[in-house]
This record gives structure tokens, sequence and C-alpha cells, in this order.
């Protein structure tokens, strides 16, 4: 029995027969597609889609063509220690797998939040079994389970030196954003998933609660999401798709966009509060 792949999140879940609906997709921060729910499989989505590899922002990065579901990129991030697959999507196709390998292959698979688990469990085995970090706070919204799936806890999860797992929250509570800095990578870069989402300008990014249903996030968490990032130096910011990337001056910019958001919701400073100033 082939595993089910939701249409409009792109999550694939256990082979037990037809779910009646994806959790996912009703929660209050996705939505139901609006012809109803739709499920899809890996061999049904390979006769109208190709996975899609180019670069991204100086790094490759792994989507789908044409667009599927959330339209997400994976990001293989080529650390002082590891390979990392940064993100996941829907679609495995076995020309990427053996594009994978002959670049050195994959040590794991990190993920930021339960959007992005996709097809998560087929990508670790066909790479050889390599486990997938996962916030254990999200752990409700696994479609489908595998022993190569590592949950951790906490606020912060080193990985390697220079390469380290922040739990910002806010959208999620397990949402997640990894860190590097090393030699490979001296001015440092934050990924952030949707905790933090770059918005289109590109210069600035954004906070939400849901995003396709224009909830935002709550202000103590967004202070909370500061407040975690804060001794963090990053000069790049890589947003959750193609081309929605900051590159130089991140850190500023995300500085600036915590404080232009709190502004916008009459969250801002107490000076600002009582001089509208």
């Amino acid at each position: 029995m082939s595993h089910l792949i939701c249409e409009t999140c792109g999550t694939q879940y256990e082979a037990t027969g037809t779910p009646d609906h994806c959790p996912i997709c009703c929660d209050e921060r996705q939505y139901v597609g609006w012809n109803g729910q739709r499920w899809t499989t890996l061999q049904q989505l390979a006769t109208h889609h190709k996975v899609r590899m180019e670069q991204d922002g100086g790094l490759p990065g792994i989507g789908t063509t044409p667009a599927f579901a959330i339209d997400q990129r994976a990001l293989l991030l080529c650390t002082r220690m590891h390979r990392i697959m940064w993100e996941c999507v829907s679609l495995v196709s076995d020309e990427a797998v053996t594009a994978i390998e002959r670049s050195g292959g994959i040590d794991l698979i990190a993920i930021s939040h339960p959007h992005f688990y996709s097809s998560m469990v087929q990508w670790s085995e066909a790479l050889g079994g390599v486990p997938i970090l996962l916030h254990e706070a999200d752990r409700q919204w696994i479609g489908r389970s595998s022993h190569n799936i590592r949950l951790w806890k906490g606020d912060e999860h080193r990985i390697a030196p220079g390469l380290t797992l922040l739990r910002c929250g806010g959208h999620f509570p397990g949402s997640t954003a990894l860190h590097w800095q090393d030699e490979r990578r001296p001015a440092g870069a934050l990924f952030p998933g949707d905790a933090l989402q770059v918005v289109a300008d590109r210069r600035h990014v954004t906070f939400m609660y849901s995003y396709p249903n224009y909830i935002p996030m709550h202000p103590d968490a967004v202070r909370d999401m500061r407040r975690r990032l804060e001794g963090y130096e990053f000069d790049d910011v890589y947003g959750y798709t193609w081309g929605r990337n900051i590159l130089g001056g991140g850190r500023a910019a995300v500085d600036r966009s915590f404080e232009r958001y709190l502004e916008a919701i009459g969250a801002g400073s107490r000076r600002q509060q009582m001089t509208g100033t």
C-alpha cells in the first residue's frame, strides 16, 4: 500500500489506508484545499512533477517543478563537519538521490516545522537511513513514523561547532532555525523556515502564527524569539522558498524587523506607546 501525500500541504502519511483528513491542513495555521481533501502518492506525483535542483543564493537547492503544495525548497549545506539537508520536499526521485550521493551524500536532515515535514522519511531512507532532527514540541504532527527520526528538546541543539538548531517558537511551539557559522561560512547564515519569514522586499522578515490565514504572531512570542537569537551573528538569511533570501546585512534586517513588527501591532517600546513616536 502506498503512502498517501496531502495535495495541499505535501505531508506524507502512514500506509494504513486513506485518512479521513490531513491533521496539518485542518489546523488553523493551514487550510483544507478549496476542492476538499485530496491525496496523491509519490508515483502519481512523479507523473506530472520533477525534482528541481539548482542554486539558490549560492547554495544547492531542491524543490519541485511545477510548484506543488506549499512550494518550499530544501537546501544542501556543506559545513565543516556535516552535509545537511535543511528542510524537505514531497517528491523524491532516483535522479535527485544519485546527484546528491555523487556530490558527497547527506549526513542528516533537519526541518524547521511541521509544514515542511513532507516526505522526510522517504528522503531519509533513499539517502541511506540518515537521521531526521525535529523538535519534540511538534511530535504530534509527525505523519509517518520512523526509527530515523531524532527528537531534540530545549531551546538549543548543537549539532557541531558552528552549527546550532535554535527553537524560535511562535509559528509552532517547536519552530526551529538553523544557525551556521564556521570557516566555510565565516559571516554566518540563518535558516529560519517560517519562524521568521523573509518578505517580498527581501529587506525584512515578518512573524505570523498563520501565514495563509493572516493570524499575526503574539508579541510575547516575537520577543521570546528575539531573545533566543541574541548573540548569534549572521550576514545572510535564507527564506523558505526560491529567491526569498536576504543576502548581506541579515542581522540588521532581522533586528529592524523585530522593531517594525512590534510597532505595527501596537506592542512597541513604552516610549513609543506613550508618545506615539
